[in-house]
């Protein structure tokens, strides 16, 4: 049975997991869906009540059937470097692929519509509560009063961007930065603005999870670090990630996260506070572990491979393969 990486030809990241599978023996094809209908090529019968479905990639005939499991990494855009792309081939490609690869048995990380939701913040924040993880005070509004008045409850705050990376190219990271005291509010009429209460953090941690597997990355806010630089991915690399073990009422609300979520995957940030409770900042379904594993040395792509690699338990029962998303 072979694994599946939907990744861009660039991805060090998912690297790391293919020398795994390869040290493992385990069949692995990875291919970007941006070379759709050029180095990649697809086909699909529906005939008879059964299903037929094959990809071309590399020179490698993939027969869908032999999927075990189907990592979405980091794909690029279907269809876009081909000699005259539109929006038209982009839908269609799109729909072809991740259509087919639906029709499959195969397991999912993460499965793109469960991906799709958890990429909406609000939402995010939502889970977090109902699930028993604390979330920092937090405001999403287009009103300026309501703005005013949040600050007027919550003086120290943040703002922060709802989306993420602003979406130009390539992207580019917006900080999550500090809100002075006497912020005019006037412009959160132009455009969604999130804010939220400051967590005054004595440590970021970053926890990423893989099934039912949680490995946790401690790094201490540095003694000197300005007031004003808060965002962890410009924070001075002079303090290091550390192995840090899992509280276990975060930990039974992370999994209870990802059991509502749907994802076998998440990269779940969190703000460690005077007291070591744990804020619940974001969860990213394809957030990187590349530079946590590098400074921890913790086995998080050879954890991965082993999702990857391992049969869904109806195979592993002899029932029927076809599974929900984990």
């Amino acid at each position: 049975m072979t694994v599946l990486i939907l990744t861009c030809e660039e991805d060090v990241t998912a690297d790391m997991v293919v020398v795994h599978l390869n040290a493992a023996g385990v069949p692995v094809v990875r291919l970007d869906p941006a070379d759709l209908t050029g180095g990649v090529a697809l086909s699909g019968e529906y005939v008879r009540g059964g299903f037929r479905g094959h990809l071309w990639s590399a020179g490698r005939l993939l027969s869908m059937d032999g999927l075990r499991s189907v990592w979405v990494r980091r794909p690029g855009v279907p269809a876009t470097r081909v000699a005259e792309p539109s929006e038209w081939l982009t839908e269609e490609s799109s729909q072809a692929l991740y259509g087919m690869l639906r029709s499959t048995g195969a397991r999912w990380m993460n499965h793109p519509d469960a991906a799709v939701r958890a990429r909406h913040k609000p939402w995010q924040l939502r889970v977090a509560q109902q699930c028993g993880l604390p979330v920092p005070a937090t405001l999403i509004t287009t009103f300026p009063q309501a703005a005013r008045e949040f600050a007027d409850r919550f003086p120290d705050l943040v703002v922060k961007p709802v989306s993420g990376a602003h979406p130009q190219e390539p992207p580019r990271a917006v900080p999550t930065s500090r809100v002075a005291p006497d912020a005019d509010f006037s412009a959160v009429a132009f455009g969604p603005t999130l804010l939220q209460r400051r967590v005054a953090k004595r440590a970021d941690v970053r926890l990423t999870v893989v099934g039912d597997r949680l490995l946790a990355a401690r790094k201490e806010v540095s003694p000197d670090a300005d007031p004003a630089d808060i965002d962890v991915r410009f924070a001075s690399p002079a303090m290091p990630w550390t192995p840090v073990d899992v509280p276990p009422r975060t930990a039974e609300g992370v999994l209870a996260y990802l059991r509502t979520a749907e994802l076998a995957y998440g990269a779940f940030d969190f703000a460690e506070d005077a007291d070591g409770t744990w804020w619940f900042l974001e969860c990213n379904q394809s957030g990187q572990f590349g530079f946590v594993e590098v400074e921890t040395g913790q086995p998080i792509a050879r954890t991965i491979a082993d999702w990857l690699s391992t049969p869904a338990p109806a195979e592993t029962e002899g029932t029927d393969s076809t599974v929900s998303p984990p």
